[in-house]
Order: C-alpha cells, then sequence, then structure tokens
C-alpha cells in the first residue's frame, strides 16, 4: 500500500510497483491508510511521513496497535533525512526509511528485502 497525499507520488510508486507484478492499494492520508490496512492487510506498506488528517507517525502507531498487522513492514516516505527524523520514525514503529525525492531502484531493492515480486 501507498500512503501520500500527492496523487503524483501515488501514481509514479504505484506504476512502478505495477508493472513488477505487485498489486497496490492507495490512501491519501494517516486515517484512510488504517481502515484500508484493516480491511485488506498489505504486506507492506509506504507511508509519507507529513499528511493532512492523520500523519505517518500516528497511522504507524494505530496500525501497530492492530494485532494482524503488527509485523507488517512500513516504510517511512519523507524530504527529512536527518538523524533525529529517522530515529523518531524508528521509534514508532517504521521499518525503513525512503528519503524524497524517491530513487526508484533504491524503492524497489528495499521492497525486494520484505516481500517477493508477484
Amino acid at each position: 500500500m501507498i500512503v501520500d497525499d500527492s496523487a503524483d507520488i501515488r501514481e509514479m510508486v504505484k506504476f512502478v510497483l505495477e508493472s513488477r507484478g505487485y498489486r497496490v492499494l492507495e490512501a491519501v492520508n494517516g486515517q484512510e491508510a488504517l481502515k484500508i490496512a484493516q480491511q485488506e492487510c498489505p504486506h507492506l506498506i509506504l507511508m509519507d511521513l507529513n499528511m493532512p488528517v492523520l500523519d505517518g507517525f500516528g497511522a504507524v502507531r494505530g496500525i501497530r496497535e492492530l494485532t494482524r498487522m503488527c509485523d507488517v513492514p512500513i516504510v517511512a516516505m519523507s524530504a527529512h533525512n536527518t538523524i533525529d527524523h529517522r530515529a523518531k520514525a524508528s521509534a514508532v514503529g517504521f521499518n525503513d526509511y525512503l528519503t524524497k525525492p524517491i530513487n526508484l531502484a533504491q524503492m524497489i531493492d528495499l521492497i525486494r528485502r520484505f516481500i517477493p515480486a508477484a
């Protein structure tokens, strides 16, 4: 699942992943991501940190509270590339971190570490 309030980022990531055989769900904010995660139980979540309604930090806390979702890999996506920001993301339950603008080859390599290609 890709969670980002930017339609352009969602479309780009979705196109790249679907062209490699992955099925992609989309959410525009953390609140929508929580709802979809409960219904669909995705194998991996790529989540923006700064979004309206519910940011990525709050969404990850909520997802980690869901018993069946506690082990899903969740990757933060953010333009903030500081040690403090990465530490905060790790502390709330993100498994890894991608810096925006997203390097697509790096994103694919990261995803392949968590789930195989479809």
